[in-house]
Formats: structure tokens, C-alpha cells, sequence
């Protein structure tokens, strides 16, 4: 969906950012311009609100950044934990943590199913350096325990999801995931934005853009 020149032009605007990574890559990006205007871009902006059917919200931004020198795996799993403005005592909502100064809340599935992520690839994602693994069809399934994600991921045939540089894929939260390591020396960079139909995402429940 983005050109060369464009993925080329962003990579040296968040290089420039130098922003603070973890040992996976970076939470809450959405703070800094360069990621924050893709966001907004009217292509990504589309995309998500024909996923959501409804106008998309952006309102987080993770930067993934799986190298030879941060080599990482994620075991199978669903993404369940939504920022939040305000800890409120809300029925099905909980545990509760905060994040980097963030409240997060594990969240039901009614409201997962308002989120959709975009996925925009900085680097070709290729089943040698630890791309997207997913189950198909595993997002209609709810919130699962750990025990069927498990019991999921030894009978059902996965799919490797292997993207050129300036791909998107669109991802449901609850679709069940994970990720190898890298046997290659090439980068691994994925901007993972979340978009939602409102910021209200249940009443009484506003989403912190982070």
C-alpha cells in the first residue's frame, strides 16, 4: 500500500524520533508525529473503517522490531488488553495493569470486536525472519482461555503471514497469533496501529490514545 520512497521516508523520520525500545521494539508510538501522521493517513483510515464500518479512530501504535540482534519469539496467543483514560470498575473488564504510565484493561469480547489493527510492514516480512503466524478463523471464537489456545495450536494448520515492505495486513485482535524467531539476518520492522469505530468503547469506558 506504500510506495518505496515512502516506507524509505518514514523509516528515517522514526530513526530520527530515536525512540526508546525494549527488547521486542516500542509501546505507545503514536506519541511521536511521524507514526502519529500515518495514523491519519486517508489509505489507512479507509482500510480500517471498511474493516469497522464505521469512521476509524486511531488509537495505539506498538513499532515491532525483530533483528539479529533482538531476536524474539511470541507464543500463541489472542491480544485482549485495551488502554483506558480511567480505572473503573466495569462488569467483564479486568485484570487491570498500567503500561508505561497507561491503565490497561483485559477486555470482553463485544468490544475487541469494534477494534481492528493495521499492520504496515517497514522491512518484506518472509518466513525466514519471524513474520506473523496466525490461526484462521480463530477470532470468532470469543476470549479463549489459555488452555484452548494451547489446545488450538496443536490442531489447527497455521498461516505464515509474509508481506512485501509497504504491505498492510489487517488483523482482529482476537485471532489467535504468534511469532518465531528470525533465522535470517534481515530486520523485521512492523507498525501495529489499532483503530476503533469510537473512543468510546463501552460505557462508562473511554480508550487513552497512546
Amino acid at each position: 500500500m506504500l510506495g518505496v520512497a515512502e516506507i524509505s521516508a518514514l523509516i528515517r523520520a522514526i530513526d530520527a524520533q530515536a525512540i526508546p525500545h525494549s527488547r521486542a521494539g516500542a509501546r505507545h508510538v503514536l506519541r511521536h508525529p511521524p507514526i502519529s501522521s500515518l495514523a491519519v493517513d486517508p489509505r489507512l483510515i479507509s482500510l480500517a473503517s471498511a474493516w469497522l464500518g464505521a469512521p476509524a479512530v486511531p488509537f495505539k501504535g506498538t513499532l515491532f522490531d525483530k533483528s539479529s540482534d533482538a531476536n524474539w519469539l511470541v507464543a500463541w496467543h489472542q491480544d485482549t488488553a485495551l488502554p483506558l483514560a480511567e480505572r473503573s470498575a466495569v462488569a467483564g473488564w479486568g485484570p487491570w495493569s498500567i503500561k508505561d504510565g497507561v491503565n490497561y484493561a483485559h477486555a470482553p469480547a463485544a468490544a475487541l470486536d469494534r477494534v481492528i489493527a493495521l499492520r504496515i510492514h517497514l522491512d518484506d516480512s518472509l518466513a525466514e525472519n519471524g513474520p506473523l503466524r496466525v490461526l484462521p478463523g480463530t477470532h470468532r471464537l470469543g476470549v479463549l482461555a489459555d488452555e484452548q489456545v494451547a489446545e488450538l495450536s496443536r490442531g489447527t494448520v497455521s498461516c505464515l503471514c509474509c508481506v512485501p515492505a509497504g504491505g498492510v495486513i489487517a488483523m482482529r485482535p482476537l485471532i489467535v497469533h504468534a511469532s518465531s524467531k528470525s533465522v535470517s539476518p534481515m530486520s523485521r520492522r512492523v507498525l501495529h496501529i489499532e483503530y476503533a469505530a469510537s473512543l468510546e468503547i463501552a460505557p462508562g469506558l473511554r480508550l487513552q490514545a497512546a
